[in-house]
């Protein structure tokens, strides 16, 4: 609310210098998702998947650009002192720089595929507006708001990351899944059919030193969707789960990257 004029001539006064035509108000704060003006931490940043839910200009418009559609979400990840984007058409990382709530992120160094003009549209704009940089909030009501100083403000939702949920950092495995599954005993569902994997080991500089022996698994692998006919490597992130249920495993998979992928023909 405007603070009431202190005298009537003073008013007067005012309204003979107002514009025929004032300018267009900015939405009222009550319309913006109240923040905090001192800035998440970069451990708060850590503890969650960032996955861009609203872009506007500073006059309110939708940024197209930045909201293609279907299934690419823009999704922003930090960990030590490094953001990682995805959900464009191109995997981008670099480093980022928080003091207090004034953000920016450094050079981005990204992927070369091209995905048609609208996708690598995405790429750009928020490749510029994360190198603009502004104001880096977290939302009372578990949001996180960019707000650059040209007006535009994204909007992103938070999730867990599985290290918060399982409440530790996971142990980096790497698991070859075969192109098929197979048939395996299932005390709880019938006929059930197993991913069939065995661990894959690697130096320090990323070369393979050996395999191990094929084995069933009796879970799902969480972010990964096996597809007949196709061979993967994945690096994976393993978790003890705390309480498992009775029919439940007291370990938890969590897909972090596909290594190898190879489309293999059945054999005859």
């Amino acid at each position: 609310m405007r603070p009431a004029l202190a005298s009537l001539p003073l008013s007067l006064a005012l309204l003979a210098c107002a514009p025929s035509n004032p300018p267009a108000e900015p939405p009222p704060a009550a319309a913006r998702p109240a923040t905090n003006a001192a800035g998440p931490d970069a451990a708060a940043l850590a503890a969650r998947h960032w996955r861009l839910s609203e872009a506007v200009d500073r006059q309110g418009a939708r940024i197209a650009a930045l909201l293609p559609g279907g299934e690419h979400v823009l999704q922003m990840d930090f960990a030590d002192g490094r953001i990682a984007v995805s959900g464009g058409c191109n995997q981008m990382n670099g480093t980022y720089t928080l003091a207090g709530d004034r953000f920016s992120a450094g050079p981005m160094a990204q992927t070369k595929k091209f995905c048609g003009e609208a996708l690598m549209a995405t790429d750009d704009a928020i490749a510029r507006l994360l190198a603009a940089g502004g104001t880096l909030a977290a939302g009372t009501d578990g949001v996180l708001v960019l707000a650059t100083d040209a007006g535009e403000r994204l909007t992103f939702a938070g999730t867990p990351t599985a290290d918060t949920r399982f409440g530790g950092p996971g142990e980096r495995v790497f698991l070859e899944v075969a192109p098929e599954r197979v048939a395996c005993h299932h005390p709880m569902m019938p006929d059930y059919r197993c991913l069939h994997v065995r661990e894959v080991r690697y130096d320090d500089q990323g070369l393979k030193t050996g395999t191990g022996d094929w084995q069933f698994l009796y879970q799902d692998i969480e972010g990964y969707a096996h597809q007949p006919g196709v061979r993967n490597v994945l690096r994976l992130k393993r978790y003890p789960v705390a309480n498992p249920p009775a029919d439940g495993s007291s370990i938890a998979y969590v897909l972090d990257m596909v290594v190898e992928s190879e489309q293999v023909k059945p054999q005859k």
